[in-house]
């Protein structure tokens, strides 16, 4: 060795700590650490499954929907809060919508046009639209008013692009609502409302978002809005009991009984005092299957 070039040696010594630091953070470490996970927690680095009847089921760290074939809602089942992680729930898409507040104004669908693959022109729905179409959709199942601030009474966003003039306003478009729907309000500043006219551009006019007089909302914010990682497995205990009455009368069952698996499969605050307590939709599920 003494012999060898200096950069020849300096290549071995710089090889002979590739191979060694491969073996102790490629091989070494990975399975003493998995072999510790399997040993100590081995249901969490199994992913924490769930199994009926010996099946895996689901798994208690996500969240997943209880719908069937068309996507509607299974009634006699608990419904989880919504996903935008890809088509709902996948692991290898956990996101947000990534859409603000200030996300309300709708892309109106334009009848007959398509998109660049020839698929038919959907648009697109703003933040705002989407939790007043959940909000609806889950006051119609439930039974209860789906209503709530800044929505319409047809479920999108009540929002009108006003385009002034000199003194008063010259224009004045509730944007979400595509022709010939009725507008929310007739007037606004004593200007006639119109319907949104799709591929019309209204950029140019100034957004109102109208609160409207809804006081009293009866559906929860989780049953409108994705978490973060659109994984969650949980929904509020709101939620929960705003269920209750559906699954009990869907499965012909007392609804006290319900509420108490609710409690029964309710998690308390982290640490005691952090978040709020959480019910996991598909352990909930499981135990009303079981009776």
């Amino acid at each position: 060795m003494e012999r060898l070039p200096g950069w020849l040696r300096q290549h071995l010594a710089a090889v002979r700590a590739l191979l060694v630091l491969t073996v102790v953070t490629g091989v070494i470490y990975p399975l003493a650490a998995t072999g510790v996970a399997q040993a100590v927690f081995n249901s969490n680095a199994n992913g924490s499954l769930v199994t009926k009847d010996g099946k895996t089921v689901g798994s208690a760290l996500i969240g997943q929907n209880f719908t069937d074939a068309d996507g509607n809602p299974v009634k006699r089942y608990f419904q989880s809060r919504p996903s935008a992680a890809g088509d709902g729930y996948d692991p290898l898409s956990t996101a947000a919508s990534n859409l603000g507040p200030e996300d309300v104004v709708d892309t109106l669908a334009v009848p007959g046009a398509t998109d660049e693959e020839g698929n038919p022109d959907e648009g697109s729905q703003s933040l705002l639209t989407t939790v007043c179409a959940r909000s609806k959709a889950v006051g119609e199942l439930e039974g209860v008013s789906g209503a709530r601030p800044f929505c319409t009474g047809d479920g999108v966003g009540a929002v009108l692009k006003v385009f002034p003039a000199v003194g008063a306003p010259a224009r004045v478009v509730s944007v979400n609502q595509a022709c010939p729907a009725t507008p929310f309000v007739a007037e606004y500043a004593g200007v006639a409302v119109e319907c949104g006219k799709p591929g019309e551009d209204y950029s140019a006019g100034r957004t109102v978002p109208v609160r409207g007089e809804v006081t009293d909302v009866q559906v929860p914010a989780d049953a409108v809005t994705a978490s973060a990682s659109g994984l969650d497995p949980h929904i509020s205990v709101a939620y929960a009991e705003l269920q209750a009455a559906r699954v009990a009368k869907e499965r012909g069952i007392d609804v006290a009984k319900v509420r108490a698996l609710i409690e029964a499969n309710t998690t308390g605050r982290a640490v005691g005092f952090m978040g709020e307590p959480a019910v996991n939709v598909l352990q909930l599920n499981l135990a009303l299957d079981r009776g």
